[in-house]
């Protein structure tokens, strides 16, 4: 195994990592940058896009573009004219919450949710589904930091963080509908400063890879909850990961280039660099495109 470093951009808060295996172009996230990326595989044709306000997460579209959760709403991209089309505002508080991770499920919806952004009390975030025909849906609130949705490789196992409590439920997932049930707690992380579970993905083999930020670790789990291999990575504030490349067997790492506590620890110069791990042995999935 050996890790590479694909762009050092220094992201502010890099996040969502996502290959695009029709274009072989992995994409990823600023989030307070508001920007989002496109690169080869070993970081060449670096394109850009911006944004009016700060982007959570982006999926493929089958028709083409990208949507894209902004702290505004839900918006199409056009990739030719970076044009914004409004799609849906979910009624959030945006003085106090702000959309972050989404992924699409095997049905080509939309799942994302948001995140508190203060301290202030009573205030919570939720998940949602964008379905095909553009309707929105609230499936949980109560959460503080949405990250890391991912599903198992049949689809049936739906795998999502709150950051903010540091645990990671896992729940059926209801393939017809797009619902959750039977949810339970899969991973739990003390609170302790010293990790906190951010973006995941999903192996070939039904293991998830989580990005524990502030621990600078990437874990595979078992599909039991139990731990299968740690990698320590060059940066300690790693947030998302993401299998890609020409065989799905390179794993992407964002990272973020400023801590969002003031009495952060300082990091690696290396902070807010895309990487890649190469050599480990398993590969991804192609991540579906959103069918809207």
């Amino acid at each position: 195994m050996h890790i590479t470093v694909v762009a050092d951009l220094k992201t502010t808060l890099g996040e969502n990592p996502l290959w695009d295996a029709d274009t072989q172009r992995i994409f990823w996230v600023d989030s307070l940058g508001r920007r989002l990326f496109r690169a080869t595989a070993d970081g060449q044709e670096i394109r850009a896009w911006d944004f009016p306000a700060s982007i959570g997460s982006m999926a493929l579209r089958h028709g083409g573009g990208a949507v894209v959760a902004l702290r505004t709403g839900v918006f199409m991209l056009d990739f030719h004219t970076g044009a914004l089309t409004r799609v849906v505002d979910p009624g959030h508080d945006r003085a106090h919450l702000t959309l972050n991770d989404g992924k699409v499920d095997r049905q080509g919806r939309f799942i994302f949710g948001s995140m508190v952004v203060d301290a202030a009390e009573n205030r919570f975030a939720a998940l949602y589904r964008l379905d095909t025909d553009l309707s929105l849906h609230r499936l949980r609130g109560g959460i503080g930091v949405s990250n890391g949705p991912c599903w198992s490789p049949d689809g049936c196992r739906f795998y999502f963080s709150d950051t903010h409590s540091n645990e990671m439920m896992v729940y059926d997932y209801v393939t017809a509908e797009g619902a959750l049930s039977r949810g339970r707690p899969f991973v739990t992380l003390p609170c302790d400063g010293t990790g906190r579970l951010d973006g995941a993905c999903v192996d070939a083999e039904g293991c998830v890879w989580s990005a524990h930020c502030g621990a600078g670790q990437i874990v595979r789990y078992q599909p039991d909850g139990t731990i299968d291999r740690v990698i320590q990575m060059p940066v300690r504030r790693v947030t998302s990961v993401a299998f890609g490349g020409a065989g799905l067997d390179i794993l992407f790492v964002t990272s973020m280039a400023h801590g969002l506590q003031p009495d952060a620890v300082a990091d690696h110069p290396l902070r807010g660099a895309l990487f890649a791990v190469h050599g480990l042995g398993v590969t991804g999935m192609a991540e579906p495109r959103f069918a809207g």
